[in-house]
């Protein structure tokens, strides 16, 4: 039985004393790796100052690309192909996961996924069949895949956030609709968020609209409120 890729990338948090109480994982897009997210990690600390952040970079290089990494192939984009990619990452992510989180001495209800892209859809594909619910998923300029075979398959409902800009050239916008219909059919709480004019990309306001959402997901205080 071949090894899974063991992952690894940038770390940070948490800013608080003591140990993490929250595990947060930012899964980056194709092409990039996970230098890329962990700067969002100071900022979403703000609202999640006890949390432990970490970005893994993917464990493939890039096909189509002379740098960055991927979670699985986009070199066939045709349903069958995203669907065998996606699970055949879905693995490599549950076992680093269950790793970390039994190194923090924590459990599912103390992990949030943050996708961006092809993170996205990594994220969505892999919480909704982890034996127990994680505590949020959040969504980036994403998509669902395995959307056929979700009814049989699904294991797990944690609250979902989709945020999608209506000007995406890469992964469409048609994606955030589509999405929020089939996780509505399963009963997965979902709320989406369009950011009107942006292209594939995460603006100031849709990360401020993330940041709310892991604050009330992880029950949170608002940053500036005393207790």
């Amino acid at each position: 039985m071949t090894a899974l890729p063991q992952l690894a990338g940038p770390v940070f948090g948490p800013v608080a004393k003591g140990k993490a109480g929250q595990f947060v994982v930012l899964l980056h897009g194709v092409g990039a790796d996970g230098n890329d997210l962990i700067g969002l990690a100071p900022e979403f600390a703000r609202v999640l100052p006890h949390a432990a952040f970490s970005s893994p970079h993917a464990p493939y290089p890039c096909d189509f690309a002379p740098q960055g990494r991927q979670w699985f192939s986009l070199m066939d984009r045709g349903p069958q192909a995203l669907l065998a990619g996606v699970k055949s990452a879905a693995p490599v992510v549950n076992a680093f996961l269950d790793s970390e989180l039994a190194k923090f001495g924590l459990d599912d209800s103390a992990l949030a996924l943050i996708g961006f892209s092809q993170g996205t859809m990594v994220a969505l594909y892999t919480a909704l069949r982890r034996a127990k619910p994680c505590a949020a998923v959040l969504g980036y300029s994403g998509a669902l895949l395995g959307a056929e075979t979700l009814f049989t398959e699904i294991v797990s409902r944690p609250p979902v956030l989709l945020i999608h800009g209506d000007q995406d050239p890469v992964v469409p916008f048609a994606a955030l609709g589509h999405a929020e219909t089939v996780l509505l059919a399963n009963a997965v709480p979902v709320e989406t968020q369009v950011r009107k004019g942006l292209g594939h990309g995460i603006d100031g306001e849709g990360f401020a609209l993330g940041a709310r959402f892991l604050a009330k997901a992880f029950g949170a205080k608002p940053a500036g409120r005393n207790p």
